[in-house]
C-alpha cells in the first residue's frame, strides 16, 4: 500500500484565494517551521531563516512589496523564506549537537568546516546558490508540512526584495528566496493543474 505522504504530494496544489477570515495560531506557524527545518542542506548548513509575517499590519506592508498580491492580505500568514550568504560560518555551531551526541569527532568537525570554507568563502555564487537551493528544498517541506497539516499553501516570487530586506530589516547575509502564504482556502481556486508524465522529464542512462 503507497504511503500516505505520496497522496499528499498529489493532493497539494498551489493556492491563489484564502479565507481571510480563518486563522492560524502562532503555535501552529512554529510547528511548521520546525518541520520545515527538517530539510536537507548541504554540510548540514542549516542555512535558512523564515519571517512568519501574521499580524494585519505587517501582511498590509508585505502586500505592497508582492505587488499588491491579495493572497497575502488573504492568507493566515506569509513565509518570507530566506537563504543565509557565508554559511561556512555557522557551520561548527549546526554541527555541535551531532559531535556531542558522538556522531563525529571534533577533528571530522574540522575537517568539514575546512572543507566548506574552501568551497564557500571566496566564492559568492556559490554563496548565493546554496542560500537559493536550501530555502526551496526549506519552503518545499514546509508546504508538505502545511498540507499534512490540513492547510493549503502557495509559493510566491512576485516580490520586490529589496524592498522585503529593508521593510523586515533583514541581516545583510539573508537572501530572501520566495514567499509562502500558508491558510484556509476560499472558492475560486483553479484545480490541480496536470503535471508532465515522467517519461517526459526522466532520462535513464
Amino acid at each position: 500500500m503507497p504511503h500516505p505522504a505520496l497522496d499528499l504530494i498529489l493532493q497539494r496544489t498551489s493556492v491563489n484565494h484564502f479565507d481571510p477570515s480563518f486563522s492560524v495560531d502562532e503555535a501552529t506557524l512554529a510547528e511548521l517551521v520546525r518541520y520545515a527545518s527538517e530539510a536537507p542542506s548541504a554540510y548540514n548548513f542549516q542555512n535558512w531563516h523564515f519571517i512568519a509575517v501574521h499580524s494585519t499590519a505587517r501582511k498590509a506592508q508585505l502586500c505592497e512589496m508582492a505587488y499588491g498580491q491579495r493572497k497575502v492580505l488573504e492568507s493566515s500568514a506569509t513565509f518570507i523564506v530566506c537563504g543565509r550568504l557565508r554559511p561556512h560560518l555557522g557551520l561548527r555551531d549546526a554541527l555541535k549537537r551531532f559531535q556531542d551526541t558522538g556522531h563525529v569527532d571534533a577533528e571530522t568537525v574540522a575537517a568539514m568546516v575546512d572543507s566548506a570554507i574552501q568551497t564557500y568563502a571566496d566564492d559568492a555564487q556559490m554563496q548565493r546558490d546554496e542560500a537559493i537551493r536550501s530555502a526551496s528544498l526549506a519552503a518545499m517541506t514546509l508546504m508538505i508540512a502545511a498540507q499534512a497539516m490540513g492547510l493549503a499553501s502557495g509559493p510566491m516570487i512576485g516580490f520586490d526584495p529589496d524592498q522585503v530586506r529593508a521593510g523586515f530589516d533583514l541581516a545583510d547575509d539573508e537572501l530572501p528566496v520566495l514567499l509562502v502564504t500558508v491558510g484556509r482556502p476560499a472558492p475560486g481556486n483553479w484545480p490541480r493543474k496536470p503535471r508532465r508524465p515522467a517519461t517526459d522529464v526522466l532520462a535513464i542512462v
